[in-house]
């Protein structure tokens, strides 16, 4: 027969049971982290997928941490506990081009993070004046060249800024094509846009998605888009490396957790943000920022950022960049 103590011990232990049962699966909500300002091409990206993964994963909510380059966002992920509840969006400058260009990082790329998938790759092209192009007779790239090597030091490109992907973009394109054209610094992508577009420059390597409407209105001349092969969304526009064969670059970005993040949590993760990326409903979606999704399993996201660190490795260099 049962006492009144063992009784009240049985109640408690249902009790207990039944409150762990009653948890929802899903746990607290997960948390995307954005190293950039809000409206920009990785944010629609984060909240896009925040959409397609609430129903495996549960609510995201999408927090954008800008600063430093991206490095004050991609810190916080870096410092945040390995549970997979805190996943960041990292980029080409946050893990391939930083890492050389700050004299100080508060993370180390290589090692404090566990990576997920990538996420989606965006052609760059390299555009011209279009009155500049008309006027020196430039309807190619073989013609930049050319016109480039007959006026060494003539021509001149923009940038976003000193140890920018556009800087870093055209110091690459000036090794492989073997020419000489000043850098102009600007202080942030769009000036240096602008500046293009009023012919005080002559020629960037900019974002597709940035350059399109220009393109498309007659005042920029896209000369190659700088991806391996031609994009989807130009496909008449010859890629740069049929004219420099093995050149190849363009923006990244793709999904992160901090280093230590279980092996099941992560492919529970990819999982996850692959079925959505591979959705037609988001490559749709994504087909307007001219990005092309781009899933892959953890291990080879985190090859490829290796491959990319050691890519930029002696571009930022030999730039002269750095940020103390």
């Amino acid at each position: 027969m049962l006492n009144r103590r063992h009784l009240a011990g049985m109640l408690l232990s249902l009790t207990s049971l039944g409150a762990v049962q009653a948890q929802p699966t899903t746990g607290k909500p997960l948390r995307l982290i954005v190293p950039y300002a809000a409206g920009g091409p990785i944010d629609v990206t984060a909240r896009v997928l925040a959409e397609r993964v609430k129903d495996s994963l549960g609510p995201v909510i999408v927090e954008n941490k800008p600063g430093a380059g991206g490095n004050l966002g991609m810190d916080l992920v870096a410092k945040s506990a390995p549970d997979g509840l805190t996943v960041g969006m990292a980029a080409v400058a946050t893990h391939a081009i930083n890492p050389w260009l700050f004299a100080r990082m508060p993370y180390e790329a290589s090692r404090d993070f566990a990576p997920i998938t990538q996420v989606v790759r965006v052609p760059n092209v390299l555009v011209m004046n279009a009155a500049t192009a008309e006027r020196l007779g430039i309807h190619t790239l073989t013609d930049l060249i050319r016109h480039a090597k007959a006026h060494p030091g003539q021509l001149n490109y923009g940038s976003g800024g000193n140890g920018s992907a556009g800087h870093l973009a055209g110091e690459l394109f000036k090794r492989a094509a073997g020419i000489f054209a000043v850098h102009i610094p600007y202080n942030g992508g769009n000036p240096a846009q602008l500046a293009l577009l009023s012919g005080q420059v002559d020629f960037n390597i900019d974002n597709l998605a940035t350059a399109a409407p220009n393109i498309a209105s007659g005042k920029l001349k896209a000369l190659a888009v700088t991806t391996a092969r031609r994009a989807a969304s130009l496909p008449e526009l010859p890629a740069l490396s049929e004219t420099l064969p093995g050149f190849e670059i363009d923006t990244w970005w793709g999904l992160v957790a901090a280093a230590g993040t279980p092996a099941d949590t992560i492919q529970r993760l990819n999982q996850a943000f692959t079925q959505a990326l591979n959705d037609p409903a988001t490559r749709q979606r994504f087909a307007a920022l001219m990005a092309e999704p781009a899933p892959s399993s953890a291990p080879a996201f985190g090859q490829f950022m290796a491959k990319e660190r050691a890519k930029y490795e002696p571009v930022v260099k030999a730039s002269g960049a750095r940020v103390d």
